[in-house]
């Protein structure tokens, strides 16, 4: 055999193994990326009166900080009630403090002077009844003047002795039991104040997280129901990828592993995750053997990973693709 042969022997057999080559290439299957998504918290601020929107004070895309201040909220029910709940609050300070103060001098004066006139009114029956009791003893007045002297003396002792009494409730002002009542009633309307101030704090929507605006829901005018979420606020500095991923691909996605994915929307960076979090997804998410007397079906987990540094520019919604 000339050397042209073999020339053309090894050409044909380089061309038979490329080609023997390439069917087998084509033959293993293509590997298919897993597309996850990105994710991040997102907290929905609601107030807690209904209430007509004044003001909105926030828009799409401002940054907050905790506390920023969202919308402005009008509520003329909030504020008569506060009116109410003030004029009650001074309402029973007055009469705590009277109860803890006790008469005024000048009620116990007049209190006091009462109590001798009647020591005098009593003194005076005593001595009218003496004298018209020795004079009934002579027989000079009848008995009848005799009884009347004495129940007027026993009356206006009485009187004195009621006298006394109240000059020394005067003195000692308003019963302990009377002074605790005052003082909770204070505090029950200190309650009740105070709750009516929380409501009206809440007509000055603050937000309770730092982020970004993610959504403005509210609109001036409108009338904003309790508990209905009237701004959305992000927070992208907690983020995280969500994927779905075939049980017989799970064992790279356990919890505590690390992987790396590309967000296309960034220019392809790549990205390291970190596996927090991993949970079977419902029935409708199995995959189906195809045969019977093959394979198995497939459950389909929901993975959760935190890159391990804030990705800078992610905005929710970005794919995520796993090699």
């Amino acid at each position: 055999m000339n050397k042209q042969g073999v020339a053309l022997g090894a050409v044909l057999l380089a061309a038979v193994g490329f080609t023997a080559w390439g069917f087998w290439q084509a033959s293993r299957p293509v590997p298919v990326p897993i597309q996850g998504q990105m994710e991040a918290q997102e907290t929905d601020v609601a107030p807690k009166v209904t209430a007509r929107i004044a003001e909105i004070l926030v828009k799409e895309g401002d940054r907050l900080s905790v506390g920023s201040p969202l919308l402005r909220l009008d509520s003329p029910e909030v504020s008569a009630k506060l009116a109410q709940a003030t004029a009650a609050q001074e309402a029973a300070r007055a009469v705590e403090a009277k109860a803890q103060a006790g008469a005024r001098p000048q009620e116990i004066e007049m209190a006091r002077l009462n109590w001798q006139r009647a020591v005098a009114a009593a003194q005076l029956a005593e001595r009218s009844f003496a004298r018209v009791d020795g004079l009934a003893r002579e027989g000079l007045v009848a008995a009848q003047k005799r009884d009347e002297a004495e129940a007027n003396h026993r009356a206006a002792r009485d009187q004195a002795l009621a006298a006394k009494a109240q000059y020394d409730l005067a003195r000692a002002g308003a019963r302990p039991e009377d002074r605790s009542a005052a003082s909770a009633q204070v505090r029950q309307v200190a309650g009740v104040l105070a709750e009516v101030q929380a409501a009206q704090a809440e007509t000055e929507l603050k937000s309770p997280v730092a982020g970004e605006v993610a959504k403005v829901l509210a609109r001036v005018g409108e009338l904003s129901p309790q508990g209905v979420p009237v701004v959305t606020v992000v927070n992208l500095q907690d983020q995280w990828v969500v994927l779905n991923v075939r049980e017989d691909m799970l064992s790279r996605f356990a919890l505590g592993a690390e992987f790396e994915g590309r967000l296309p929307a960034l220019a392809q960076r790549s990205v390291r995750f970190k596996v927090f979090h991993s949970a079977a997804l419902p029935d409708f998410a199995t995959w189906r053997a195809t045969r019977a007397d093959q394979g198995f079906d497939a459950r389909t987990f929901e993975v959760k990973a935190r890159p391990l540094a804030p990705i800078e520019g992610m905005r929710p919604g970005m794919s995520v693709l796993v090699p």
